[in-house]
């Protein structure tokens, strides 16, 4: 089946701040999110000239209806830019683009944030409580990991869709003190998650994610894991992406962003 992408433009119905420099914007994107599965990205232009040139990247956070939800931090110029766009204005859009998870419907789910890694998982959480209300015995963990506590977001998003959340800091001011990866670690001792059919899902850092690979290849499961990357056109033409995997490279627009862990270096 021809994969289909829409370019429009959209408009604002809300931008608002949640964090110190971290928003979300919503977007009356009808046919953008009838077509959208966790994990793919849109790519939108955030100013009308020359000045960025180049459209930004965004998970898909959340679908509900006609309007897809983005969940970023202003970091940047273009991000800086994004977060001064006020309700009522346009954007011009593309989506929804890249390959998204795999949905399995295991019995145990355990899905892996770190930092801005939580963008993409909302919706996959989302998508996992559809096939938990089949089947009663499915659990869906999910693990935050941050620097602060004032860096963990989307707790209320996760507990609605029906999952257990756990949180790690790395300076040890909420929940387990140290890193997600190790929170991962203390969780599979848990032997109900090695015995049992447990896939893992995985958003954050290279290292992160690098780790999460090893970790799941020494307990015999599979994960699925989320690169982030910067996709100056989301389509595979700028070669921007690339991203190396055992059987070469690989364009993380295009290719991924969801890869299988066991497929990186």
């Amino acid at each position: 089946m021809k994969k289909i992408i829409i370019q429009e433009k959209i408009k604002i119905i809300s931008n608002s701040r949640v964090g110190r420099n971290h928003f979300r914007l919503i977007l009356c994107a009808k046919r953008i999110a009838s077509l959208s599965i966790p994990g793919q990205f849109i790519e939108v232009r955030v100013a009308e000239g020359y000045e960025p040139l180049l459209r930004r990247p965004f998970s898909i956070h959340h679908v509900k209806g006609p309007n897809i939800e983005i969940f970023y931090q202003a970091i940047g110029r273009g991000t800086e830019i994004l977060s001064r766009k006020k309700a009522g204005e346009f954007l011009d859009v593309i989506g929804p683009l890249g390959k998204g998870f795999s949905i399995l419907n295991t019995q145990y789910s355990i899905l892996v944030a770190g930092g801005m890694g939580v963008a993409p998982l909302v919706f996959l959480a989302e998508k996992l409580k559809e096939c938990k209300s089949k089947n009663a015995k499915c659990k869906i963990v999910v693990l935050l990991g941050a620097k602060t506590k004032n860096h963990i977001f989307c707790q209320k998003e996760f507990k609605k869709a029906g999952c257990d959340v756990k949180i790690s800091t790395d300076d040890g001011s909420s929940g387990f003190g140290g890193r997600v990866t190790d929170l991962l670690k203390s969780v599979l001792l848990n032997t109900q998650y090695l015995i049992l059919n447990t896939q893992i899902y995985a958003c954050g850092p290279k290292p992160m994610l690098k780790e999460i690979g090893g970790i799941v290849a020494s307990c015999g499961l599979a994960a699925q894991v989320s690169l982030e990357e910067y996709m100056a056109c989301g389509i595979g033409a700028c070669l921007g992406c690339a991203a190396q995997t055992k059987s070469g490279y690989k364009y993380v627009c295009k290719d991924g962003p969801v890869f299988k862990a066991e497929e990186l270096t």
